[in-house]
């Protein structure tokens, strides 16, 4: 299987130019363009939100429910929308009068429902540019459903009239703190993933390149972006950053795929999940999830986080065991 290695990716010189213009001149205020975001509260969604509203864009955030985030959304300048992107009648109320969108669906079955769902809202909407979150993983053969209904659901958009980007993300920086273990003043990373490589990249950074997008959607038409971090690590590498952020000693355990499956089903976690991270974990031992680049410099024109910044920026968020962790068993 091929590994992918680092590099620089080749940005179309269209798409420089433009970035160029953005970073010499003003952004202007653009009241007439309405940007839906969905998946609002989520890692990459909310600060999107922020970044649209902060370039004086009109945004509607589209909410699974009214909770203490939407209200920091609205609190912000955002038009909530409360709907699910399984419900037609939802979405298509969602996007009246959207200019552009934003398409983030979780790893939940129920992908390629919601892809056609909101396909054909948009379309009777006029929506004319959607930003589409999909993963490094996605492609025709991969083993994970999840991962190979990205790919379809890509081929879906990619038919639309709307111009379409997909960013395919290698694994997030958010990811060890949802799966790290921490006991008084120790960490632990118990992973099914050898000795493989990837450049964490964090939410953050990905919120600058789908707003960026978002604003001047047509050099980036039918692009599909792999987005990685600054730094190759392994999590040997990874634990090391981050006890250097914490100042506690942190260790990577790397744990079999039977086992760590066994322990998102001990947490309830659903068997669409479970069969996805099974199967991402033999592709990341593989070399899918390699490689770096420079499209968060070049299109989000942010210099992306490297893990010791973003655990040191998050240090509330370690000081307790993350919500997917699951400890060795005893005996």
């Amino acid at each position: 299987m091929s590994v992918h290695p680092a590099h620089h990716f080749r940005i179309p010189s269209t798409i420089t130019r433009a970035v160029a213009l953005r970073r010499d001149i003003p952004m202007p205020t653009q009241d007439d363009q309405l940007f839906l975001i969905t998946g609002a509260t989520g890692t990459t969604g909310a600060e999107t939100v922020r970044l649209l509203l902060k370039r004086g864009h009109r945004v509607r955030a589209l909410v699974h429910r009214e909770d203490d985030r939407s209200l920091m959304l609205a609190a912000a300048g955002a038009e909530i929308a409360v709907g699910d992107l399984l419900d037609f009648r939802d979405v298509s109320t969602a996007m009246r009068g959207v200019s552009g969108a934003y398409f983030c669906y979780p790893i939940a079955a129920g992908l390629l429902d919601a892809t056609v769902t909101f396909a054909q809202a948009a379309t009777e909407a006029g929506v004319t540019s959607v930003v589409n979150m999909s993963q490094i993983s996605a492609r025709r053969e991969a083993a994970s459903n999840a991962a190979r209904q990205h790919w379809l659901a890509e081929r879906l958009l990619d038919r639309t009239s709307m111009l379409t980007t997909h960013l395919r993300p290698t694994l997030f920086a958010e990811w060890i703190s949802w799966w790290w273990g921490r006991q008084d003043n120790e960490g632990v990373l118990r992973l099914p993933f050898g000795t493989g490589r990837h450049a964490p990249v964090a939410g953050v950074d990905q919120a600058h390149v789908i707003a960026a997008v978002l604003d001047n959607p047509a050099p980036h038409d039918r692009q599909a972006y792999p987005l990685h971090g600054p730094v190759e690590m392994d999590h040997h590498e990874i634990a090391a950053s981050m006890s250097r952020a914490l100042g506690i000693p942190v260790t990577y355990e790397p744990t079999e795929v039977e086992e760590f499956a066994a322990g998102l089903a001990s947490l309830g976690k659903s068997a669409h999940l479970i069969q996805h991270l099974s199967s991402i974990a033999i592709d990341y031992r593989e070399g899918i999830f390699r490689g770096t680049n420079n499209l968060v410099e070049v299109v989000g024109n942010r210099t992306p986080l490297t893990v010791e910044e973003f655990v040191a920026g998050h240090r509330d968020a370690f000081a307790r065991s993350g919500s997917h962790f699951v400890p060795a068993k005893k005996g």
